[in-house]
């Protein structure tokens, strides 16, 4: 009898192809078609744009540190800590390696909406961003 897999067994094995893809690095738009092909949608910037400037329940949003619109450097809201640019044409590092984007979104949804984002959150945010241009 075949059971279908596990949260955990599927974690897992995204960690690991996000690890095995780690030492490549990949663009923004790469990132953009992994998270959309896991959400199994088509990415909606102007949701994306929604999701990064409301308030989830939580303290913050994502906003309260990147700025409204993430094209300049941001500041900690609880730190002070400056913040590189979050939109890749501002900061051509952003969303380059899989598991550091991961790492990242794994926190900073966690901060704004008490859990972590889903592939679609993270496919339309990331669309937003790649909409941004200098």
């Amino acid at each position: 009898m075949n059971h279908p897999p596990s949260a955990r067994t599927l974690l897992v094995g995204l960690a690991a192809s996000l690890a095995a893809s780690a030492a490549l690095a990949v663009t923004p738009a790469d990132l953009l078609r992994t998270y959309s092909a896991q959400a199994g949608a088509a990415p909606q910037p102007a949701r994306g744009q929604q999701f990064f400037n409301a308030s989830h329940g939580r303290e913050w949003r994502c906003a309260s540190c990147h700025g409204a619109v993430p094209n300049q450097a941001g500041r900690h809201a609880a730190t002070g800590k400056s913040i590189a640019p979050l939109a890749p044409a501002f900061n051509p590092e952003r969303f380059t390696d899989p598991a550091k984007a991961e790492k990242w979104f794994r926190r900073n949804c966690n901060d704004v909406a008490g859990r972590e984002c889903t592939a679609a959150e993270k496919a339309d945010v990331l669309s937003w961003l790649l909409t941004l241009q200098p």
